[in-house]
């Protein structure tokens, strides 16, 4: 039997470098419990008002709780890191917050999903309330070629594609797919077949957004 004033939550956080899939499965969890996915963005439901972030997030949880819905917090060490000491009022109401947010996810009857790109900032009292901790790693080799592989349309020639030399990049599946939507973009607009040097020209310019040194 459920202990008195609690939900049926479970509260789950997916850990992991950013574009390791840790939103889309999300998504699959919920389509696979048929259920929608309400994605909460913790930036906009915070206020620096008194009351307001409360206010905020009650109307989320018992929309949630009526509607029967999978949850899910992005970036959730922005709200769940580390607290330092308390110095101020500010400090204090931005721990009132947290508790009050802990305190909904914990009486929430469903499923409730965060994201980290940072798990070792996560606050560890918040931590031991997780039911689960799910890490994502970085792809290796294979499975980048295999991702490679599905990234393109099944109905496009991709026959011109060294799929085996682009695994060697070092690079996220959420990478992967934005390199091959832009290379089809740019196979369509010059009018020309897609090929490997298409592809590297695409993967040049995703290096060139991540800050990264093009080889």
């Amino acid at each position: 039997m459920a202990r008195p004033g609690r939900g049926r939550s479970i509260t789950a956080l997916f850990s992991g470098p950013s574009g390791t899939g840790k939103t889309l499965s999300a998504e699959v969890l919920a389509h696979d419990l048929n259920l929608d996915l309400y994605r909460v963005d913790l930036s906009s439901t915070v206020s620096k008002y008194i009351g307001e972030t409360e206010k905020n997030l009650r109307k989320i949880f018992d929309a949630a709780d009526q509607g029967g819905c999978v949850l899910l917090f992005d970036e959730a060490d922005s709200v769940f890191g580390k607290r330092g000491e308390v110095r101020d009022s500010n400090d204090r109401y931005a721990n009132t917050q947290v508790n009050y947010l802990l305190q909904r996810l914990e009486t929430f009857n469903g499923l409730a999903l965060l994201t980290t790109n940072l798990e070792s900032s996560m606050d560890v009292a918040f931590m031991r309330r997780l039911a689960f901790v799910v890490n994502f790693r970085a792809p290796q080799a294979p499975e980048r070629e295999r991702l490679w592989r599905g990234a393109f349309p099944a109905a496009l020639d991709t026959s011109g594609v060294e799929f085996a030399r682009l695994a060697a990049a070092d690079v996220s599946g959420g990478n992967i797919r934005s390199v091959a939507m832009n290379a089809v973009f740019m196979s369509v607009a010059r009018c020309v077949p897609l090929d490997q040097a298409l592809v590297e020209e695409a993967l040049h310019l995703e290096f060139r957004k991540l800050g990264r040194l093009v080889l």
